[in-house]
Formats: C-alpha cells, structure tokens, sequence
C-alpha cells in the first residue's frame, strides 16, 4: 500500500488519478493546485504523480528531493530546459516522466518504433493526433512521443527531421522526415495515428483512448512501480518490461 500524493488534482486528470487511488489499495495522501505548496504535500507521501503545468515543475521536483520521494510526471508541453531539470533531479530520487501513461499507447510507441526500424526512409512517417477542445499545446504530448520512437527506429534526431503546422507553398515533402498534424474539437479524451506510407501501400497504428481513467490507471502504476527504485530517470516501457 503507498500514499499517493496529486499535484493538478483539480484538473481533468487529478479528478480521474484520484477517483482509481480510490478504488485501489492505495491511500490517496492529498492534492495541490496552483498556489499551494508541493513540500506540504510530499512530506505525507511516498510518491507524487504530477500532471500540472511546465510552470510549477521546479518546484514539484524540489519538492520530491527533500522529501527523497519518487515522482511521476505526465506533464505536457516540457521544453528543453524542463528536461534537464529532470535529468538533474534524477540523479537524487527516481523519476519517471512521459507524454501519456496510457499502456496501451506504451505498447504502441513500442510497435512504432519496430516498424520505424524496419521501414526504409522511402516510407513517409505522418502523425496525426486529435483532442478535447480545451487542450493547449501542439503536437501532443503523446504524438512528441510516438514521433520521438520513430525517430530511435530510424536513429535520426526528431527535431532535425520533422514537419509542423504546413501551411502555403511549403514544397515537397522532404526526405525521412517525420510529420504532425494536430485536430482539436469537442470532448475527444485523445486519438493518435502514426501512418507509413510507402510506395503502393499504407500501414496504420492508432490507438484510441475512450476516457481519461486508462491515463489514470496507467499513472498509478508507473507511481506504483517507481517506489523503492534506485535514483534515475525512468520510462512506462520499463513499467511494462518492455
């Protein structure tokens, strides 16, 4: 049995985090939101899954160093720099941080990244990934994701080979690169599909998530699974065994 502490819990996600603590062995330790203080809550915890804002992510990992608890981190829209605040924090307490905890997108990201492997650059890599209007950032979290495996199939670097938000007289497509599209509207909980198109055939993988609550399943059990482990920076494919 572990203490899970939110961090976001009035958001989407928290609401759907804390309602499968609930209904699983765990003890929901707390919540926070903006504003509040992620050392209080820390200290009452032993793991902390964190799905708030690139923002407040100094200080959730400030927070889960002083406290030497482990952290889950399903925030999106991560820059550079937030990364590397990461990585400095790993070397402390064990991280895990994703664009989406979803199993079955771990499993997919795998499968992509097979293919990728095995596919020549004369396959075309497009992503498309559809949302909830009220999602902020583009691509997803989820398709960064899917394209970064596709891009360690292939041994490229993602953001040297990739294509966004075409629009005019953009020239053909180039060479090996790795293109996203974004479509947002309505209540979509989130679909992704990695297409390779080659010449006279197409191989789809989609993964289609009906509700919020497989992210929340997914998180606990990467939250779960992070207890006791060494310092570091982990992955769900690990999770997984993967």
């Amino acid at each position: 049995m572990a203490r899970i502490g939110i961090i976001g819990s009035a958001g989407r996600m928290g609401q759907a985090i804390a309602r499968v603590v609930d209904a699983s062995e765990h003890d929901l330790a707390g919540g926070i939101d903006q504003g509040d203080d992620p050392a209080a809550l820390a200290v009452k915890s032993d793991v902390l899954v964190d799905f708030s804002a690139p923002s407040a992510l100094a200080a959730n990992l400030s927070a889960a160093r002083s406290a030497g608890i482990a952290i889950a981190i399903g925030t999106t829209g991560l820059e550079a720099e937030h990364h590397a605040l990461i990585d400095e924090a790993a070397n402390a307490i064990p991280i895990l941080q994703t664009g989406n905890t979803s199993l079955g997108v771990t499993l997919l990201a795998h499968l992509v990244r097979e293919a990728a492997s095995r596919l020549g650059d004369d396959w075309d890599i497009e992503i498309v990934e559809t949302h909830h209007r009220m999602k902020v950032d583009a691509p997803s979290g989820t398709a960064l994701l899917l394209g970064q495996a596709a891009a360690d199939g292939r041994a490229i670097d993602l953001a040297q080979n990739s294509e966004r938000g075409r629009d005019g007289i953009t020239g053909k497509r180039a060479t090996g690169a790795i293109g996203f599209a974004a479509l947002r509207g309505g209540t979509v909980a989130g679909d992704h599909t990695v297409h390779f198109l080659g010449q006279n055939e197409r191989l789809a993988l989609s993964h289609l998530a009906e509700d919020r609550t497989i992210f929340a399943r997914g998180a606990v059990k990467a939250a779960e699974w992070l207890i006791g482990r060494p310092a570091g920076r982990y992955t769900m494919p690990q999770v997984l065994g993967l």
